[in-house]
């Protein structure tokens, strides 16, 4: 099989010795790799055995003359981000376990971490692989087709999810909906809520969320 085209461009932050767990970044629309690649070195000293990728998602923005984008939102409808998510999906089912095979690793040292659409696609592909992962982290996103998810569930990895309750972008209750049918598809969950955070990751959600990936990656 074709290595995955995710690799073109992806941004690392790696260990000084051979990692033992690696968190696969995943950008919001209309950005880049550089972008959540950023995070490593803020959660890199909790996390020393930790290698950092971010890739650019497989398609140029269509709504900005640059960054890339993982499904396109010129249509917001329902069915357009289904639609969406499962047409990036696969690019990220070939993506995840390549990771694990660069690395050495098992995928129950893999941990998918997203920030808008790229928390969209981080719990649409997790919980639809076939060999459970460490987590997920969902900062500032939602669950695109949560009607579906009871017949396409194929593992359960702890999920934490975070978000702004002045968020302008994806509303705040979109977490709500979440963790709702996360927990009815008994998928361990936990939530943050920033209240003074708009469409972006501050401090609170940073910290949060290194205590939870210290957590599942038994570092802490």
């Amino acid at each position: 099989m074709t290595r995955s085209s995710l690799w073109q461009g992806a941004e690392r932050h790696a260990p000084s010795g051979k990692p033992t767990s690696a968190i696969i970044l995943l950008h919001g629309l209309g950005s880049n790799a550089e972008d959540l690649i950023s995070l490593a070195p803020l959660l890199a000293p909790v996390l020393p055995n930790t290698v950092f990728i971010s890739p650019n998602a497989p398609w140029p923005c269509d709504m900005a003359p640059y960054g890339y984008q993982w499904f396109s939102l010129q249509d917001r409808s329902a069915e357009n981000r289904w639609a969406g998510v499962q047409q990036a999906a696969p690019y990220l089912m070939q993506f995840v376990p390549e990771v694990a095979a660069e690395f050495g690793l098992p995928l129950g040292r893999i941990v998918m971490m997203g920030f808008s659409q790229g928390c969209m696609m981080s719990l649409h592909v997790a919980l639809r692989l076939e060999e459970q992962i460490a987590g997920v982290v969902g900062l500032s996103g939602a669950l695109i087709g949560p009607e579906h998810l009871e017949a396409e569930i194929r593992s359960r990895p702890p999920v934490l999810l975070a978000h702004g309750q002045m968020d302008p972008v994806v509303p705040y209750g979109a977490m709500a909906v979440a963790e709702t049918v996360l927990q009815r598809n008994n998928v361990p969950v936990e939530t943050i809520t920033s209240p003074q955070m708009q469409h972006n990751i501050d401090d609170l959600v940073l910290t949060a969320t290194a205590q939870f990936l210290m957590k599942i990656l038994g570092e802490g």
